[in-house]
């Protein structure tokens, strides 16, 4: 068992109960911040988000059997009142506690179910190099996203793609996707951009990052970029986690070189991962 199934495994068995992101990094012999990213990764959402879902299932598992107090429902959930209850419980689902008492079914509501690894995901990884990576300042479109609203960044990208090349003082012809200001709750920013020779003549809309002179870790992705999912989470489930690495708090990135064809998404790319040894 690696270390984001284990996290997996505390997770599924403690959730009704008051567990950290602490517990979890503590179990699965994780730092908070891997922890966070790792989860994330596979699950699709934060950890806390994880936990709130299936604490709301087995509520609603509970409504549709015909639980009468939905008071000791929502006491159950960690919820200290009928009114914060069904206000979690309706942006989660849509629908009331009432509601779904009523109707005796959880057919039409997006349930959060047992969390496993899912092993299709897990592909051989060529092993790695080790780079120094020098200073570097990235300019482009940024945005902020959650595990939830991460699918939106291959449209960043197109926004990007028509100032690639035009930027002035755009060092070189290779694109970053950097990953930067993480935080537990899986929320970090990305910026699709390139880079610049100094901050001072982008355009005003632009985000703009500084990357420090690091050592890196550097993970070749060959095929379609459409099947990256896998090698990252290949890299964050299952390669940090065996390996005796110590990840740097840092900006990891994306390096898309000439080589990659952003019309076919053929070419391959980098994966930076930033460690202290």
């Amino acid at each position: 068992m690696n270390s984001v199934e284990k996290a997996i495994w505390y997770v599924e068995g403690h959730f009704a109960e008051e567990i950290t992101l602490d517990d979890i990094a503590d179990v699965a012999g994780l730092s908070r911040f891997h922890m966070s990213r790792a989860f994330g990764i596979f699950a699709g959402r934060s950890v806390s988000s994880h936990i709130r879902g299936r604490r709301l299932t087995e509520a609603a598992k509970s409504l549709c059997e015909g639980a009468p107090d939905i008071l000791s429902v929502a006491l159950d959930a960690g919820y200290s009142s009928h009114e914060a209850f069904t206000r979690a419980f309706r942006d989660q689902f849509g629908l009331t506690p009432e509601q779904v008492r009523a109707q005796r079914h959880v057919r039409n509501i997006p349930l959060v179910e047992p969390m496993k690894m899912d092993q299709q995901f897990i592909i051989n990884l060529e092993e790695p190099r080790i780079e120094n990576g020098r200073p570097m300042l990235i300019a482009g479109i940024g945005e902020r996203y959650s595990c939830e609203t991460s699918s939106a960044i291959p449209a960043q990208w197109q926004r990007f793609g028509p100032y690639f090349g035009h930027i002035n003082g755009q060092v070189g012809d290779v694109a970053y996707g950097v990953c930067c200001n993480g935080d537990d709750a899986s929320n970090f920013d990305y910026i699709a951009g390139a880079e610049v020779k100094d901050f001072s003549d982008i355009p005003a809309e632009f985000a703009r990052v500084r990357i420090p002179a690091q050592i890196y870790l550097v993970f070749s992705h060959r095929d379609h970029i459409s099947t990256i999912r896998s090698t990252i989470m290949t890299i964050w489930g299952k390669w940090i986690p065996e390996s005796d690495h110590v990840l740097a708090d840092a900006p990891n990135f994306e390096r898309y070189g000439p080589e990659f064809d952003a019309r076919t998404g053929n070419g391959g790319m980098e994966i930076w991962i930033p460690i202290n040894s």
